[in-house]
């Protein structure tokens, strides 16, 4: 079963390999930024993410070792999210707006966590994290706006760092590119996202599942 230091590491099945220094984030190249310009970035990129009430993208997720995978991400608010991974992968990871939840259909197991648990919170409820957790990471280019959110009294939910692009199309003006998330056992997964789609209408069955254990078929 995984664990759920290793719900942003999957061991990915029948992938092929990425280059490592592929995965590396943007944020991880350091230039000075003005204080001013900083504070208005993170205010802008909390924006961006309030501001989106719907979103589907493509997706690939890479873990540490370099393997990686696809799928479609569907985003609504509040708080539910949707990662359909490529078949050949036998797994779906899920929120229904309070609990995310990993669904194994190799095994047959269900794993479930609250969201504030997850570095994915941040993602999902910008309102409660990204402002109060969160701080600017510097980077090499002046389009690029990565913000890193922690709580300190609690390690164990781990840090994400979000990357955003300028672009006047996206809502707030950000549009967020890709995420590092670095679970507390130091595993590292890098979700890129693609062809967003904002504003689709998202139905909220989207964000239930069918239950592989045999003692349950209810869904999530």
């Amino acid at each position: 079963m995984k664990t759920m230091s290793s719900l942003f590491a999957f061991p990915i099945r029948a992938v092929s390999a990425l280059a490592l220094a592929a995965a590396l984030p943007l944020a991880a190249v350091v230039a000075p930024v003005p204080a001013e310009a900083a504070a208005g970035d993170l205010d802008k990129a909390v924006a961006a993410l309030r501001g989106i009430s719907t979103l589907k993208a493509d997706f690939t997720q890479t873990d540490r070792q370099g393997r990686t995978i696809g799928g479609e991400l569907t985003l609504k608010r509040p708080g539910k999210i949707r990662f359909e991974y490529d078949k050949s992968a036998q797994m779906l990871v899920v929120s229904n707006g309070s609990s995310l939840y990993l669904v194994d259909y190799e095994v047959d197991q269900v794993q479930r966590w609250p969201i504030a648990n997850s570095p994915l919170g941040a993602l999902l409820d910008p309102n409660r994290d990204v402002k109060r957790f969160g701080k600017l990471v510097p980077t090499d280019h002046p389009d690029v706006v990565s913000v890193e959110v922690r709580d300190p009294k609690r390690p164990e939910f781990g840090v994400i760092t979000l990357i955003f692009n300028r672009d006047a199309a996206s809502p707030g003006g950000l549009r967020l590119t890709h995420w590092v998330a670095l679970d507390s056992q130091n595993h590292r997964t890098v979700v890129r996202l693609r062809n967003h789609r904002y504003g689709v209408s998202v139905a909220d069955s989207a964000f239930r599942f069918s239950d592989p254990r045999k003692s349950s078929r209810r869904p999530g």
